[in-house]
């Protein structure tokens, strides 16, 4: 029997571990008093207290559970408490396999809209800006964003979940694009370069979800101006919403008057481009966002003995709803359209006229519950219905289908470091249907290091050209991708390393005149990513590097060859120094030849720098110049053997952002 003096203190103490070492500074104490006291740095902890009889002792530390003992005042002395660590909520952990966030984000590699805007010489272009990542294929002609050996058409862009049908600008054969989004616009962009969820359909190799920002709190307004663009922009905020605008004209102009180039051009590139959002927030969780945005692009050159005359009008508008019902269920819905109307005079030959219409609705509703700590659902149904209009001559078509789509999601935590994800998607094109299973397992043995494998099929509908040609012959193209990933991240580095298999089935080839569904590839490689902090104090260095081995039978190829597109090798180096009020950018980017039957092209390389000053809180000035060592670099080769290259070396260029109703240049341009 134990007898305690009822009268006299009694002391606490013990020592609190984690079952292999000592854990300091963790918080133990008598529930409903104040008593209690921190461990020191040997897990050490003792304290008086003179509450007496059965006493419930707790012990806490951060990311591990609670500790609760209840027993006699008197057998609370040289206590050894061992705390269990916490499992993460299925919410808490973020799966990064091949996928690089930017923006609102926890991870370490975050991009927001100055960083785009100062990435090598992007001038604010978000398809440049990402093709300092690994992964990326260098394809100077024209600037779209080609993935571990995958077409250009293959990588989907998605605004608030919703499709874009033509996130590019357009411009004269081999001339690079631009992306038609400003990273203003964005509070968040996922650029995942395979092995997405079942959430996402119609993209083969790659998906570019993007976020757009919430509601502004407060107004804004800005301007902002260079040699080849001009900008103005605001926001209204109210209470609980805000309305936003902007207005650009982009015109080489002024630009090509200035410098010389290769190119014959009868009327300089010119696009005027507007855009607005409106943001209702109802409440914390329930929130309602619309997007419009018109651009007008038009260009002439004189080309091969004709005056070619290209004008183009796209447009795209969403509007999206998401509220949270309660019990863990939220809901989404969006409808979104894009429509882009082609005019091209003297197209091939003098004299001809060439017109297309594109347009897309895209219908989405998803419906997420979250079931416990350790299992969160997702289910979904979408339609794309399209249409397509040609007329070249005497050559013409009309196309109308529609893609339905539904997909299930499941993220569950099987055991407190390993976590699964696991989905299915279907689609129906015609009377086909397509059944794509997909998951992830990864592994989080600590907070430095992520392992992750990933599998799944994905699937992509044609483009129209093919579609019209093949007799109602094609149907869908997929692609199964197995990925490897592991990531190690400290508080200033990162490094990822990840292999990668592609195999294609269905792809269309032109037999005897019509495109049949006979066409296969396969694409395999390895991409490295290091980014670090630590070298200088202000210095951000960035290591990219991708290896891709690709060959494929599609279109008109006759055999199985490399895509003209891919190199097999592609590195980018990036460094990015703050100095006071200055911040200074280097970017060399290099890859190896692409195959063409008339041969293999040199070798590309670039070495931009670029210069940032922040004249005040309200004013940035920014210029660029790339490719300051002047190497003339050939693109590709006509089938004649003839060489493309850029149409100018070297390119410069110097903006002015201001904010006038802001306490930063930052926000100035566009919302």
């Amino acid at each position: 029997m134990v007898a305690c003096n009822l009268t006299a203190q009694t002391t606490v103490s013990g020592t609190v571990t984690d079952g292999q070492e000592p854990l300091a500074g963790a918080n133990v104490f008598i529930i409903g008093t104040i008593d209690g006291c921190l461990t020191d740095s040997l897990g050490r902890f003792s304290f008086i207290t003179t509450m007496t009889g059965e006493l419930t002792l707790k012990a806490t530390y951060m990311g591990y559970e609670d500790y609760l003992l209840t027993g006699d005042s008197c057998l609370l002395s040289n206590l050894t408490i061992q705390l269990k660590e916490k499992a993460s909520s299925i919410n808490e952990v973020v799966v990064m396999a091949s996928t690089f966030s930017f923006g609102k984000t926890e991870n370490f590699k975050t991009m927001d809209a100055l960083d785009v805007v100062m990435a090598g010489n992007s001038c604010g272009d978000i398809v440049a800006a990402l093709q300092t990542l690994p992964g990326t294929q260098m394809v100077g002609e024209n600037g779209k964003l080609y993935v571990r050996g995958g077409d250009s058409d293959e990588c989907q862009t998605f605004v608030n979940g919703m499709h874009v049908l033509v996130p590019y600008s357009t411009n004269t054969e081999n001339s690079a694009v631009r992306g038609r989004f400003s990273p203003f616009l964005f509070k968040g962009i996922n650029f995942t370069l395979g092995g997405y969820s079942g959430e996402y359909g119609q993209a083969l190799s790659s998906v570019l979800p993007m976020e757009t920002t919430d509601a502004a709190a407060s107004d804004k307004f800005g301007v902002s101006a260079s040699l080849v663009d001009w900008n103005i922009g605001g926001t209204k905020a109210f209470r609980n919403s805000s309305l936003s605008f902007n207005a650009a004209l982009t015109s080489m102009g002024l630009y090509n008057r200035m410098f010389t180039e290769r190119y014959d051009f009868t009327r300089p590139y010119r696009k005027l481009s507007g855009e607005a959002q409106y943001k209702k927030e109802f409440s914390s969780s329930n929130i309602l966002k619309s997007y419009v945005g018109y651009d007008l692009t038009s260009v002439g050159q004189h080309i091969n003995g004709r005056n070619l005359s290209l004008k183009e009008h796209n447009i795209y508008a969403n509007v999206v709803h998401r509220a949270t019902l309660g019990r863990g269920y939220t809901f989404f819905a969006g409808i979104a359209n894009s429509s882009v109307f082609s005019d091209i005079d003297d197209a091939r030959t003098a004299g001809d006229h060439y017109y297309n219409f594109r347009n897309e609705v895209h219908l989405k509703t998803e419906i997420r519950k979250v079931c416990s700590d350790v299992l969160k659902l997702s289910t979904g149904l979408e339609d794309y219905i399209r249409n397509s209009t040609l007329r070249f001559e005497s050559y013409r078509y009309q196309l109308n289908y529609n893609i339905f789509a539904a997909h299930a999601d499941a993220q569950w935590r099987i055991i407190p470091r390993l976590f699964l994800n696991i989905s299915a998607r279907a689609e129906m094109m015609k009377t086909d249907w397509l059944f794509m299973p997909r998951a992830t397992l990864s592994f989080v043995p600590n907070k430095h290091l992520q392992l992750s494998l990933v599998a799944g099929r994905y699937s992509q509908a044609a483009a129209d050209d093919y579609m019209a040609q093949s007799r109602n012959t094609l149907g869908q193209s997929t692609a199964d991708h197995a990925i490897l990933s592991v990531q190690y991240k400290t508080e200033k580095t990162l490094l990822r390393i990840e292999p990668y298999w592609k195999k294609y089935h269905h792809l269309p080839l032109l037999e005897n005149g019509i495109y049949r569904p006979h066409g296969y590839g396969t694409s395999r490689g390895v991409d490295v990513f290091l980014e670090n902090h630590s070298l200088i104090k202000h210095l951000t260095t960035t290591f990219s590097y991708s290896f891709n081995d690709s060959e494929r039978l599609y279109l008109d190829y006759t055999d199985v060859q490399m895509p003209d597109y891919a190199s097999r090798h592609n590195l980018r180096v990036t460094a990015k120094y703050s100095l006071g009020k200055f911040i200074i950018g280097l970017a060399e980017s290099y890859a190896s030849g692409r195959h063409f039957p008339a041969g293999i092209t040199p070798h590309y390389n670039s070495l931009d720098v670029n210069l940032t000053y922040l004249l005040s809180p309200k004013v940035i000035i920014y210029s660029s110049f790339s490719n300051i060592l002047g190497r003339t670099n050939v693109f590709r080769y006509e089938a004649n053997g003839t060489p493309v290259v850029p149409s100018r070396d070297r390119f410069f260029y110097i903006g002015i952002f201001v904010s006038l109703k802001n306490n930063k240049a930052y926000d100035i341009s566009n919302f």
